[in-house]
């Protein structure tokens, strides 16, 4: 009997060994793990505290002994917030690190395009820095988010600045990608359902910085709230701009993409007055909360420098994938392992969001939050 145990025992492990061998990215004793992330372009900001973040929660895990047994490797190539690097990245990642699944790859356009490398191999793609609805395109099967989309979050932030302003005049300012356009969609959707005008649009280049002679055409054409698809930095420049011209009784609506500690921190109260509309709440506003602040004091430890909500976000991705490739077990599939993201169902305290995934739902959380800069930092003005 023993002997038989013994021999069911070595079957089973080599049975596991096989599954391993035939499965991308997998090995007895790692599973690896990509990223095509902005570490350099436009949205480095953005891109280099969530990889931090990810890290950070990837080293918990490997020192405490990995998952199964496995320690996962991390590996991020930069697309600089171009597309021919961004290939270039996916090529690298998918055909010669071999990876088992994306996480946190940023840029619509970039994720859209590095579909078509994932998509035939069945690769997951999970948390991608970017609110796209396109994140969840056809076939949604390998496709996992973490939260509301730019159209649904620019859906209730104009709502919400148009019935608490009375604004009539609603305009956009957009890079002319899928990341922009569809921010632009949504305004124009909101307006049409409201009553309202939609007065004004203007594209930009994503390296442009001069915005005098568009604000000049939004303010000559009314705008009431104008809503944002821009850089981090231009951004910026936009609120900045129209407060020397002294334009002050327009609102400008971010998205997630502009929900950033650096945004509202700049001297001056250069930013104070704009708004966003995100899928979570500010790091900072809840830290004396246990969690954030434990995360914030363990983060500035690790990197040397403050903590920030994409470094959040970038943690608590990392920590999704880590339940999942638990709950898949120790005979790793892609087919396995989305299996297990379908059967996530968690408070996730570091986010303060219910993070809920099924067969047919593969948005983790769905709140849209409301913030304000106020006095240096974002204030939590409505959660719809």
């Amino acid at each position: 009997m023993k002997k038989l145990t013994t021999v069911l025992a070595v079957g089973a492990a080599a049975l596991a060994s096989q599954v391993a061998a035939d499965t991308q990215g997998v090995s007895d004793g790692e599973v690896v793990i990509g990223s095509v992330n902005d570490l350099s372009g436009i949205f480095a900001a953005v891109g280099v505290p969530a990889v931090n973040g990810a890290n950070m929660r990837f080293d918990e895990v490997n020192a405490a002994g990995g998952v199964h047994g496995r320690q996962i490797r991390f590996v991020v190539e930069d697309n600089g917030y171009q597309i021919p690097r961004a290939m270039q990245g996916y090529n690298k990642l998918l055909n010669r690190d071999k990876a088992f699944a994306m996480l946190l790859s940023l840029g619509t356009p970039m994720n859209v395009a590095g579909f078509k490398l994932l998509d035939p191999k069945g690769i997951p793609n999970v948390g991608p820095l970017s609110a796209a609805r396109q994140m969840l395109q056809e076939p949604m099967d390998n496709k996992f988010i973490g939260f509301s989309s730019y159209y649904d979050q620019v859906q209730v932030g104009a709502k919400y600045l148009a019935e608490e302003f009375g604004a009539k005049e609603l305009c956009t300012m957009y890079i002319p990608s899928d990341f922009g356009k569809e921010i632009a969609e949504s305004t124009v959707d909101v307006a049409e359902s409201m009553g309202l005008t939609m007065a004004s649009e203007t594209t930009h280049k994503p390296d442009e910085l001069d915005f005098v002679g568009s604000l000049g055409k939004h303010k000559a054409a009314g705008c009431d709230v104008i809503t944002m698809a821009l850089g981090v930095r231009q951004g910026i420049t936009v609120v900045g701009t129209a407060k020397k011209l002294g334009w002050t009784d327009v609102k400008f609506l971010n998205t997630s993409a502009g929900f950033l500690e650096p945004v509202a921190m700049v001297p001056g109260g250069v930013t104070d007055g704009l708004y966003a509309a995100s899928g979570w709440q500010d790091l900072y506003a809840r830290a004396a909360d246990p969690v954030p602040g434990k995360f914030i004091a363990d983060y500035k430890a690790k990197f040397d420098q403050p903590a920030s909500g994409f470094a959040m976000l970038g943690y608590s991705a990392a920590d999704t994938l880590v339940r999942a490739l638990e709950a898949a077990g120790p005979d790793l599939t892609h087919e396995g392992f989305i299996a297990a993201m379908e059967t996530l169902d968690y408070m996730d305290e570091l986010t303060g969001s219910q993070t809920t995934y099924g067969a047919d739902d593969h948005r983790g959380a769905d709140d849209v939050v409301i913030s304000v800069v106020e006095n240096g930092g974002w204030k939590t003005v409505a959660v719809k």
